[in-house]
């Protein structure tokens, strides 16, 4: 059975454009061809793969010779190029709906494999289309926001027929019927499902959702990078030696078994794959005193620890795990995190059995950490897990999760760890409680945040690191589902004259009494791939009607993508020290609140005891006036207001900088 429709077919009742008029219907909508490719492209591909086979696709769309005679192309056009005003054959672009088509047949062909070929590996260079090579580099679209990964993992779960239908109703503007005869030109064998199965996608907001499908997470024209290991790169001459001699080898003996046997079966094919990334004796291994003695303290700094990180069996099961999935493999991906199969060899960081489970803790190099786990015992399945670990530092590389069980975990900890501590964040006053570390990294069982319900306590993890890497000093982390903990972060209160604050370890008193009222809040983070959280109390406001003092809070949690999400919580006056912050505006995909985002206007709401109701605002330092308009108007200078105003009246709020500009309202 053929892989994918040839690239040189052409349909029965249409002949193909010429060069010049595919070429021009190509560069005019090649972002949009790209995109719609690599809607359509197997996410298992991974991002970086995925962003290069779509370009792939596109760029070998182009016929092979021009047609006799250009004037007599007869392709359907079901509708008009989008995005693009005039096509280049006319209103209707014919040309474009041609290239489309070779593109969707293009992208098709990854879900088209061999049955013996393994499942998240591409199939081989013979049975799909090329892709452009880059090397040195990792390419991967913007990060989008919650919705946007929500919208990806549906993607992720159905085919490429349902995939191609999704984006030629969203990006195409196709009717159903339409639909159905591009996927069956595509060669979709069956069309009439992938349109129904598309049409429960992106329910009940289609017009949200096609605003999703164009935005910055699915644009693979508009990537960030990052480089793949750099510090074996200067290994890659002699392994690359090393490779071709064993290809010589091995071709031998294929020759001669090939000979023998007169024919491959598929486990050899399979042994044929690329394997030095999965083979146990390639493991990287970091001495046991590296992270002392470099600039680098990470996680490629961790040395390997566990007592059975010897046991080629268990590494070697893991590693196939990782690069050939069994259907029985639980897998789960912490947002943003890619479940490829790694393109190198890894890095071991455990391997031991902790609460009736072998566990295998690998890293790639720079983007993920991986944790493999396998019950010693019962029929339960192995679980593989995936995390971001890009960028991570002394605090954000800490620790690692290593099990789960009930409402406790055990955490591997970083060989720079010199202290280990646990504390409640709703009991400020009460010091921080020993935390027993075993010789092998990993820690005594230790509570975790409860995921819903009443908020009775948060339990944290209070390290210090060793003075050998000339740090030394105390930070908070805490579970909030993924596999590394989230570092808790505090940014004091303005000073008057001084210079803007910075954030800091959340281990002081007054941090303290900030995360004893916000700490519950971080319930609505759990499981968003969080990396660190930071309380900013940005401004401070007296009550009107001779009321106390308040705090106006910004907590910001920002993710291993980049995107960041804010919490303006108030810290009203309150008897108790763990009384619930009240959260008055809630916003994703911002930089406010962080250094690229040093301003903030907020406001909210109040009712005095008198029963009168006011509306509050408070901006950050730069701020030098706020005006309101709207039901009530008023213009006060400095960084807070206070106004009379209806309970339901509209106001709307401006700042003024001091460096000149204006800000709105967060909402």
């Amino acid at each position: 059975m053929p892989i994918h429709q040839p690239q040189q077919r052409t349909d029965p009742t249409s002949e193909r454009p010429g060069v010049q008029q595919a070429e021009a219907a190509l560069m005019e909508h090649y972002p949009h061809l790209v995109r719609l490719a690599y809607l359509v492209l197997p996410p298992s591909l991974g991002r970086h793969r995925r962003v290069l086979a779509a370009h792939g696709a596109v760029q070998r769309s182009l016929p092979a010779r021009r047609s006799a005679a250009p004037g007599r192309v007869r392709v359907p056009a079901q509708t008009r190029a989008p995005e693009s005003g005039e096509g280049p054959d006319g209103p209707r672009g014919a040309a474009y709906t041609w290239v489309r088509l070779r593109v969707l047949r293009a992208a098709l062909a990854y879900e088209r494999r061999p049955r013996w070929w393994p499942g998240r590996l591409p199939a081989p260079a013979a049975l799909r289309p090329t892709v452009p090579s880059v090397r040195g580099l990792r390419l991967f679209p913007r990060a989008g926001g919650v919705d946007e990964l929500a919208l990806d993992r549906a993607l992720s779960t159905v085919s490429g027929g349902v995939r191609a239908a999704f984006a030629l109703q969203l990006l195409e503007g196709l009717a159903e019927p339409e639909v159905r005869a591009v996927l069956i030109e595509a060669g979709w064998s069956h069309a009439a499902d992938a349109v129904r199965a598309a049409g429960r996608l992106g329910r009940p907001d289609r017009s949200a959702a096609e605003a999703l499908l164009r935005s910055g997470e699915f644009d693979p024209c508009t990537v960030q990078t990052r480089p793949s290991d750099l510090l074996r790169r200067r290994h890659r001459t002699r392994a690359a030696a090393a490779l071709a001699a064993l290809c010589v080898v091995a071709g031998t003996l294929a020759v001669v078994a090939g000979e023998s046997s007169g024919g491959v079966t598929d486990g050899a094919l399979q042994r044929a794959s690329p394997v030095a990334a999965l083979d146990p004796a390639g493991l990287l291994r970091a001495p046991d005193e590296e992270w002392a003695d470099t600039s680098r303290v990470d996680f490629t700094a961790w040395p390997a620890r566990g007592d059975r990180r010897g046991d080629r069996a268990l590494l070697g099961r893991a590693l196939r795990a990782w690069g050939q999935p069994s259907r029985a493999l639980r897998v789960s991906t912490a947002p943003g995190a890619s479940d490829a199969p790694p393109a190198q060899p890894p890095r071991l960081l455990y391997a031991g059995e902790v609460d009736g489970a072998a566990v295998v803790l690998l890293h790639d190099g720079g983007v993920r950490v991986v944790r493999y786990a396998e019950p010693l015992s019962g029929s339960g399945a192995p679980a593989l897990d995936f995390a971001r670990a890009d960028d991570a530092d002394v605090t954000t590389g800490a620790a690692v999760v290593v099990s789960r069980t009930g409402d406790r975990a055990r955490f591997l900890l970083a060989p720079w760890v010199s202290e280990t501590t646990t504390r409640d964040l709703l009991t400020p006053d009460t010091p921080a409680r020993p935390l027993d570390v075993g010789a092998d990294g990993v820690t005594a069982p230790v509570p975790r945040p409860a995921p819903g319900g009443d908020c009775g306590s948060w339990p944290v993890m209070q390290l210090r690191s060793s003075e050998s890497i000339v740090e030394n000093h105390a930070f908070l982390l805490t579970d909030l589902g993924d596999l590394t903990p989230v570092h808790l972060t505090y940014t004091p209160k303005p000073g008057r004259g001084a210079p803007s604050r910075q954030p800091r370890e959340a281990t002081g008193t007054e941090a303290l009494l900030g995360w004893a009222r916000t700490a519950c809040s971080l319930r609505t983070l759990r499981g968003t791939g969080v990396r660190a959280v930071n309380n900013w109390e940005f401004a401070e406001q007296k009550l009107p009607e001779g009321g106390a003092r308040m705090d106006w809070v910004c907590t910001r949690a920002d993710t291993w993508q980049g995107p960041g999400r804010i919490l303006v919580q108030l810290l009203q006056p309150s008897a108790s020290p763990t009384a619930p912050a009240a959260v008055v505006a809630d916003r994703s995909d911002t930089a406010l609140c962080s250094r690229f985002g040093q301003h903030i206007l907020a406001s909210a709401r109040w009712k005095a005891p008198s029963g009168r109701w006011y509306v509050l605002a408070a901006g950050s330092r730069a701020v030098n006036r706020i005006e309101a308009a709207g039901a009530v108007r008023g213009s006060v200078p400095g960084t807070t207001l206070a106004l009379r105003a209806p309970q339901d009246a509209a106001v709307d709020l401006t700042a003024r900088l001091r460096e000149g500009g204006t800000m709105s309202a967060v909402r």
